[in-house]
């Protein structure tokens, strides 16, 4: 570049190179290497080139991301022409939030990954042995079945009542009116008490299907982590010497 001044000329790269050929006032001097210095400021700095292929097919090369690209990947190139990397494609809001929701949706499945796992790992040490897994289930499903037997021996004592209230009530059958109404009330407070038996019954039988599936699920989950148990021989053994004599 060339910079010409009345009569005095000045080849200059930068300011740093300011060669003066002629002697000039400092003054003068330092004007002219200020403007060097602005102009050597203005001009654009490049990271590199970015190169892409548009919409319609056009190859397009600028030294800045390239907007008519932005929807497909770009090239950065270095000055020597090597691809320096790749710009992926800019998302739309509507992509970017399908980006957004699956990503969510990826964590929530590894936490509840590690969720599961955290729980496998607790029934595993809570039960290392299949035999303390049956031993478990064995205690559970005894104490639903006491309270069954408490239920039907309640309701059989209920039975007996009963019979011996419509007993007394046969007395008065000719004529139903003339019973006491402590009689009738017996009878019906029974009624209700049979009614009640029958449900706690019905809620024990339903109890033992639920604590046999939980103790299934428990053993389909522990069964691959438990020590496989040496499979038994079946092969017969010659008799001793002894025995064959």
């Amino acid at each position: 570049m060339h910079l010409h001044l009345n009569r005095y000329t000045y080849s200059a790269v930068g300011a740093a190179a300011l060669q003066p050929t002629t002697l000039l006032p400092r003054g003068l001097l330092a004007l002219v290497a200020a403007c060097l210095c602005s102009l050597a400021a203005a001009q654009p700095t490049s990271s590199g080139i970015y190169t892409c292929v548009d919409g319609k097919g056009r190859r397009i090369t600028a030294d800045r991301p390239i907007a008519e690209c932005m929807d497909r990947t770009q090239k950065q190139l270095s000055s020597s022409g090597l691809v320096k990397r790749e710009i992926a494609p800019s998302l739309t809001k509507d992509e970017r939030a399908a980006a957004e929701e699956k990503e969510r949706v990826a964590i929530e499945r590894k936490a509840r990954e590690a969720e599961e796992k955290k729980l496998d790992d607790a029934l595993l040490a809570r039960y290392p042995t299949r035999a303390e897994h049956g031993k478990e289930r064995m205690e559970a499903l005894s104490q639903v079945e006491e309270s069954i037997k408490a239920s039907a021996k309640r309701s059989a004592e209920l039975a007996e009542q009963n019979k011996a209230v419509k007993a007394d009530l046969d007395f008065y059958k000719n004529d139903p009116r003339r019973a006491p109404a402590s009689l009738k009330r017996r009878l019906e407070e029974n009624e209700n008490s049979v009614t009640e038996q029958k449900r706690v019954i019905a809620e024990q039988e339903a109890e033992k299907k639920r604590v046999n599936m939980r103790f299934d699920e428990e053993l389909a989950k522990l069964k691959p982590f438990w020590p496989q148990a040496a499979p038994v021989s079946t092969k017969v053994l010659p008799p001793p010497a002894a025995a064959r004599k």
